[in-house]
């Protein structure tokens, strides 16, 4: 997680991938809700979306 001022951490995409024990590429696929070139598992989307809850994953606006 990235450090922000005042020792808050903010999760990233990578965190999330790790909990899910999947790539940080299905972790963005399935939070873009991109699956026609590569299916991804409704297992693998509702772990996915499960790591993100959990850390209290938000997008960064700027990237």
């Amino acid at each position: 997680m990235k450090k922000l001022k005042a020792n808050i951490y903010r999760p990233t995409l990578s965190d999330v991938a790790r909990l899910a024990n999947v790539s940080p590429t299905t972790v963005s696929r399935v939070l873009r809700g991109i699956y026609n070139l590569r299916p991804v598992s409704k297992e693998v989307q509702r772990r996915v979306l499960e790591a993100a809850a959990k850390l209290g994953y938000q997008p960064n606006p700027i990237a």
